[in-house]
C-alpha cells in the first residue's frame, strides 16, 4: 500500500487529519445567490467582479490557486500583476450570465494538472498574459454577439500571441497536516524580458462584520514577526505562522469592505480589502498599515524575467509549533514521489502515456474542484444583526422554502468558477470517479445530500442554490450503488453496508417524496419538470404548458423506473445480510414493473410509439386528446439505463422474492418480455429485468448508432441529427402553422428556454452517455452473443453489445487524445490550445460539439465529464 494510499484511509477528524486543508478556496464567490442581497434578486450584479475587489463577502470567499482550512477560516491565494493592468489580478475574470451570448463564461487560461485526495500534493498551472488583460475587450465584444455566434475568448484577443505569457505554476506539498509549503514557479514564455509582480497572500474569512456576538477581542488577527513571516491568530484555531523566505516585506490590511468607495458610507478600517491593489498598481505607499497588522498579508516579489526564465517563490503556513523546514524543495519531490506511486498503483493497466494523462489530469480536476461551500438559509432570508435589514420580499422569494437548509462542509462542484455551487445530480456522477481513488470521501457526498441539514423534510433533495426546489434526475441511488460496488472491487470484495444502509433509508423517503409529487395521476407515468435536460424538449417543462393540460414525460417515467431498479439492487444487496430487506426488495420490484407496463402497455396515453420505434413525451390536452411529441432525442433513450441482470444464485438467497416474482408472471403472463430468463450453459440461469423488450431494444439501438441520427465520432448526440435539415415542428392550430421548432445544433442552442447556457439539442454529454455505456453493458451480459447488431465501427461483421459498448467509451475518450491531425478534439476551439505548451494541458468542457467534438460549455467542468477516469478503467480493468 502506497503512502498516500494509508493517507486516504487514516481516520478523518481530529488536528492531525491530512484533509483537514486542501484547495477548498472558490474561484468565484461574486454572482453567487449567497452573496445577493438585492430586492429584485439580480445574484449577478449584486456583486459583480468588479465591486468583488473592494466588498468582502459574506458567505465565502475566491482566489487563484487557492488554499484554505475546512472551514477556509484561513485563506491563501497568488496575486498577480504585469505591470500594465489597471487591476491588481487576485480573482479570475469572466462574464456574467447576461453578459455572455452563451451565458456565464470564464475568460482565463488555468488547468488542474495534479493532485492526491488527501492534498499531500497538488498543482496547476496559469497563463498570464503579459499585455494588458482584457477585460473590456471581453465584455464589449461578447455584448454583440448572438446565440449562433461562437464566443469571442480570451485566446482570440491576442494576448498569448508569439507566447508573451507568464506560466504561473501554482503547487502545495504538506509536511504534516498542520504544516504547508507552497510553491509559485513563474515562466516568462514570451520573446522579450518582462515585469511582474508575484503575491502570495493569506487572509482571514470575514466572519466578524455581520455575525452579532463577535467583537473585536475575538475576531481573528494577524501580525508581523519579522519582515519575512506573520503570527496567524484565530479563535477557533491554533496559532498559524505565515512565512516567505524569499520575502523583501511583508504588507498588510483588513478584508473589509471598502465602503466609501461603494458610497456605503464611512469605513470600518482605514485599510480595506482593496489596499494591496492601492499599494502595487496606484504605487500609493500610505495605503496598506504600517503598524503591520490586520486580517490580510502578502509578500510582494516584483520580479523582472528575461525570455524563458524562471523564479520560484516558497511560502509556508504552518503551527506556530513547528520548526521551519530549510529545503522545502525536499517536501515536494517527496510528495511528488509518493503521488506517482499512488497514481501508478491506479492506472497498471492503462497502456499508454497519453491515456494516463488523460485519467490523471481528470481525476486532479475533480480534487481540485472541492470548495467549502457555506449557505445558511434561514440566516439569508433573515439577516444578520449587524447590518441591514434584506428587503421583504426576500421573505417569500428564491428558496424560501428551504429555512431548515444549513450547509457548511467541503463539496465537489461542477466547476468552481461557473458553477461554484453544487448541483444534486452532477454530484452523483462525480462520485464515480471519485470513489477510484477516495471512495470514503465519495460516500460522506452521498451522505450529505442525504442529511438532515440537506434533504427538505418532505423528501426532496436540494437541486442547486438559484433554486433549490427544481427537480434534478433521480441518480442518487445509482450512485450510491456504484461507488458501494467501486470500493468493494477495490477491498477484494468488502463492502462498507454501513453505508449503503444509511444512504437507503434516506433514499426511502426521497422516492415515496418522488411518487407523491411527480406522480398527479396515480398511474405511474411521471412529470418531472426540468429533470436537468434543460432546452431538450418542445416546451418549458417546468413551466404551464402553453397549450394547458400536461406532459407525460418519457425521460421523467424511465428515471423513475431507473431509480426502481437500483433501490431493489441495493435492497438485494441488504438482504443478503438481513432477510428484512426481503420485502423491499418486493417493494421495487412491484414498482418497476408498474412502470414498466405503464411506459410500455398504455395504448394511446402510453410512451412508446410502435410506428416509430421511440419513446416519446406526450402532451395530454385539456380536451382529452393525447398527442406523442415524435421529437427523437436523449429523452427517448433513458429506458436503456434501467437493464438489471440477477443471476439464479442471488434469486435462490431470496425466496421470498423469487416466489413473489414466479406468481406475477404467472398472473401477468404479458409482461414477460420485461423480466425474461435466459439459460447459460454452465451458469445456471440469469434473469434480466428491462424498460424494453428484446425487439424494442433493437429497434432504438437502430437509431441510436445510426451516424445520421445519434452516433457521432465522439459519442451519443443529445438529439438526432435528422432534424438539421428537417426541424421537428409542432403547431395546434388549424392553419398547421409551425408554432415550435426544435433543429439539431451540434454546438450551442438558439433557444434561452433555461437561460444562456442550455444546450441540450445535438451536443455530446458525457453524464448521460456513461449511464448507456453501462445501460449497454449489462444488456450484453444478459444477451451474450445472442444480439448482435450493425455497427458502423465496423461494418464488416455484425457486434455484441459488449463490443458495441466499448466502442462507445473509446469515442468518449476520443475527445481528449490526438487525432491524425495531432489534435485533441476538445481542444478545436482555438489553435493555440493545440500547440506545444497548451495541448498537454487537457481542459475537460462540459459538453462537446456533435459533429467535431469540440469543447462546449463550461471549460473546467472536470465534475461529471471527469467520468473520462471511470471509462479508462473500464476499457483497462
Amino acid at each position: 500500500m502506497t503512502r498516500e494510499e494509508k493517507r486516504v484511509i487514516a481516520p478523518q477528524s481530529g488536528k492531525q487529519s491530512w484533509r483537514s486543508w486542501g484547495p477548498y478556496l472558490s474561484e468565484r464567490q461574486w454572482g453567487t445567490v449567497r452573496e445577493d442581497y438585492t430586492r429584485s434578486g439580480d445574484a449577478w450584479n449584486a456583486i459583480s467582479h468588479d465591486k468583488s475587489r473592494h466588498y468582502a463577502y459574506r458567505w465565502g470567499e475566491d482566489g487563484i490557486g487557492g488554499f484554505s482550512d475546512d472551514q477556509a477560516r484561513i485563506c491563501l491565494s497568488v496575486a498577480l500583476w504585469n505591470g500594465r493592468d489597471a487591476i491588481l489580478k487576485e480573482r479570475l475574470f469572466g462574464l456574467s450570465n447576461p453578459e455572455g451570448n452563451h451565458g456565464e463564461d470564464v475568460k482565463e487560461v488555468y488547468n488542474y494538472l495534479d493532485a492526491t485526495p488527501t492534498h499531500s500534493y497538488g498543482k496547476m498551472l496559469y497563463k498570464y498574459p503579459q499585455a494588458h488583460f482584457p477585460y473590456t475587450d471581453l465584455v464589449n465584444k461578447n455584448a454583440k454577439l448572438g446565440k449562433f455566434d461562437r464566443e469571442y475568448e480570451i485566446e482570440d484577443t491576442g494576448v498569448f500571441d508569439d507566447d508573451k505569457y507568464f506560466d504561473v505554476c501554482i503547487e502545495h506539498a504538506k509536511a504534516a497536516p498542520d504544516d504547508i509549503h507552497f510553491k509559485i514557479t513563474v515562466t516568462n514564455k514570451g520573446p522579450e524580458t518582462a515585469p511582474i509582480c508575484v503575491i502570495p497572500q493569506a487572509w482571514f474569512r470575514n466572519t466578524w462584520s455581520a455575525v452579532e456576538g463577535i467583537s473585536e477581542e475575538v475576531a481573528p488577527h494577524l501580525h508581523e514577526l519579522n519582515e519575512k513571516s506573520a503570527l496567524l491568530n484565530h479563535p477557533k484555531m491554533e496559532d498559524m505562522i505565515y512565512h516567505c523566505p524569499t520575502a523583501e516585506e511583508l504588507i498588510y490590511c483588513d478584508n473589509e469592505t471598502d465602503r466609501e468607495l461603494l458610497n456605503l458610507g464611512p469605513n470600518k478600517s482605514g485599510y480595506p480589502k482593496n489596499s494591496f491593489h492601492k499599494y502595487i498598481v496606484e504605487s500609493d505607499a500610505k495605503a496598506v498599515n504600517p503598524d503591520k497588522d490586520g486580517t490580510k498579508v502578502g509578500a510582494p516579489h516584483f520580479l523582472q524575467l528575461k525570455p524563458q526564465e524562471s523564479k520560484v517563490i516558497y511560502i509556508r503556513l504552518s503551527s506556530k509549533r513547528l520548526k521551519y523546514e530549510e529545503n522545502p524543495e525536499r517536501i515536494f519531490e517527496k510528495r511528488i514521489e509518493e503521488a506517482n506511486s499512488f497514481y501508478d498503483a491506479i492506472q497498471k493497466n492503462v497502456p499508454t502515456e497519453e491515456l494516463k494523462n488523460i485519467q490523471r489530469q481528470s481525476l486532479s480536476g475533480l480534487l481540485w474542484s472541492k470548495q467549502y461551500y457555506y449557505y445558511n438559509v434561514a440566516a439569508w432570508l433573515d439577516g444578520d444583526a449587524k447590518t441591514p435589514a434584506p428587503p421583504e420580499e426576500r421573505r417569500k422569494g428564491r428558496n424560501h422554502h428551504w429555512r431548515h437548509l444549513v450547509n457548511e462542509d467541503i463539496i465537489s462542484m461542477p466547476d468552481k468558477w461557473e458553477y461554484p455551487w453544487y448541483a444534486a445530480w452532477d454530484l452523483a456522477f462525480h462520485c464515480i470517479p471519485l470513489a477510484l481513488v477516495d471512495p470514503e470521501f465519495a460516500k460522506k457526498q452521498l451522505l450529505l445530500m442525504l442529511s438532515e441539514k440537506y434533504m427538505h423534510p418532505n423528501g426532496q433533495i436540494p437541486a442547486y442554490e438559484w433554486q433549490l426546489s427544481d427537480v434534478n434526475p433521480p441518480v442518487h441511488a445509482w450512485g450510491v450503488r456504484r461507488v458501494f460496488e467501486i470500493e468493494r472491487k477495490k477491498n477484494n470484495g468488502i463492502g462498507d453496508h454501513v453505508f449503503l444502509e444509511s444512504a437507503f433509508h434516506k433514499l426511502l423517503i426521497n422516492f415515496t417524496w418522488w411518487v407523491n409529487r411527480k406522480d398527479e395521476d396515480g398511474n405511474n407515468i411521471f412529470q418531472g419538470g426540468f429533470l436537468g435536460l434543460d432546452n431538450i424538449g418542445v416546451f418549458d417543462r417546468s413551466a404551464d404548458l402553453p397549450t394547458g393540460g400536461s406532459l407525460s414525460q418519457a425521460d421523467g417515467t424511465a428515471w423513475m423506473g431507473f431509480y426502481c431498479i437500483q433501490m431493489m439492487q441495493i435492497a438485494i444487496e441488504l438482504a443478503m445480510n438481513n432477510p428484512v430487506y426481503e420485502s423491499s426488495v418486493i417493494k421495487f420490484f412491484n414498482h418497476f414493473v408498474s412502470i414498466a407496463n405503464a411506459m410500455n402497455h398504455m395504448g394511446k396515453s402510453g410512451l412508446w410509439n410502435e410506428e416509430d420505434g421511440f419513446f416519446y413525451d406526450v402532451l395530454n390536452l385539456p380536451d382529452g386528446r393525447n398527442i406523442p411529441m415524435k421529437l427523437k432525442s436523449m429523452v427517448g433513450l433513458i429506458p436503456l439505463y434501467s437493464a438489471e441482470v440477477i443471476d439464479n444464485e442471488t434469486l435462490l438467497k431470496l425466496p421470498k422474492f423469487s416466489e413473489h416474482m414466479l406468481w406475477y408472471m404467472k398472473e401477468n403472463p404479458e409482461h414477460a418480455d420485461l423480466i425474461p430468463s435466459v439459460d447459460i450453459e454452465g451458469e445456471g440461469t440469469r434473469t434480466l429485468f428491462s424498460l424494453v423488450s428484446k425487439d424494442r431494444l433493437r429497434r432504438i439501438l437502430d437509431k441510436v448508432f445510426d451516424p445520421e441520427a445519434f452516433l457521432s465520432d465522439y459519442g451519443i448526440r443529445g438529439l438526432s441529427k435528422e432534424y438539421g435539415e428537417n426541424p421537428f415542428c409542432f403547431s395546434l392550430n388549424p392553419e398547421n402553422v409551425c408554432e415550435h421548432i426544435v433543429r439539431y445544433q451540434p454546438a450551442e442552442s438558439d433557444s434561452d428556454m433555461f437561460g444562456g447556457n442550455s444546450n441540450w439539442r445535438g451536443p455530446v454529454w458525457f453524464p448521460v452517455n456513461y449511464l448507456l455505456f453501462e445501460g449497454l453493458q449489462r444488456f450484453a451480459y444478459y444477451y451474450q452473443d445472442t444480439f448482435l447488431i450493425n455497427h458502423p465501427s465496423d461494418p464488416s461483421k455484425a457486434l455484441n453489445l459488449s463490443e458495441v459498448s466499448e466502442d462507445l467509451a473509446e469515442r468518449m475518450v476520443k475527445l481528449f487524445t490526438e487525432n491524425e491531425n495531432g489534435e485533441l478534439p476538445a481542444h478545436l476551439n482555438h489553435p493555440i490550445h493545440n500547440k506545444e505548451g497548451f495541448k498537454e494541458n487537457i481542459m475537460f468542457y462540459e459538453y462537446f460539439h456533435g459533429d467535431t467534438g469540440r469543447g462546449l460549455g463550461a471549460s473546467h467542468q472536470t465534475g461529471w465529464t471527469g467520468l473520462v477516469a471511470k471509462m479508462i478503467e473500464e476499457l483497462y480493468p
